[in-house]
């Protein structure tokens, strides 16, 4: 049972944290034109190549360091989940660059693919920097032998979420504001890091 926990903690993060991110209104906009089967397989499959990269690739860093630098790791990670809830409560500044996720999301968009490479292309492109992506690195980092729970988890979320927005987009739209599922989702990541620190002192 030792895979639960890394699935339910990744599952957790990357589910409320997608819940009004730009990724998710983009495959809210997608379910109008497309089957949900089809966005859905694509959200699996774009999360996969983006969240699995950066689970791998934590996971395989950890091995380079001794036992006692694990510590350290450890500690990288509850920081990181403290900082992406605490840094989340910033107001937020409008950048001017115009050549930015945004627009290469749109580009996606507008080409002419099968929507599920679309999709898969969008979430990937979106992931890379976010605070999600940047979460499953650190707890492949934290969890490196629970590779296949972290991944799965962060599929399970993602698909989870955007089904959330595809089949129930108005209800959350009227019932759940913008500010709070974000102040909802930083106060997860608080909660995770505090819990994180707590389990080292134990």
């Amino acid at each position: 049972m030792e895979w639960v926990y890394p699935f339910l903690i990744t599952f957790t993060l990357v589910f409320f944290s997608e819940l009004g991110d730009k990724t998710q209104l983009l495959v809210l906009s997608f379910s109008t034109k497309n089957k949900a089967k089809n966005i859905l397989l694509g959200v699996a499959i774009g999360t996969f190549f983006s969240h699995g990269f950066a689970i791998l690739f934590g996971s395989k860093v950890s091995y380079f360091f001794s036992e006692h630098f694990q510590i350290y790791l450890k500690l990288f990670t509850y920081i990181s989940f403290l900082l992406f809830g605490l840094f989340g409560f910033l107001p937020k500044k409008k950048k001017g660059n115009s050549f930015n996720q945004s627009n290469v999301l749109k580009k996606f968009s507008n080409t002419k693919l099968n929507a599920i490479i679309i999709v898969a292309l969008c979430i990937i492109v979106g992931e890379l920097g976010d605070k999600t992506f940047l979460a499953s690195l650190s707890l492949g980092i934290q969890y490196p032998h629970s590779k296949i729970p972290l991944i799965l988890g962060s599929i399970v979320g993602m698909v989870s979420s955007d089904c959330i927005a595809i089949f129930c987009g108005k209800f959350l739209g009227n019932h759940l504001k913008e500010q709070f599922i974000e102040f909802l989702s930083n106060i997860i990541f608080i909660v995770f890091g505090l819990l994180g620190f707590v389990s080292m002192i134990i």
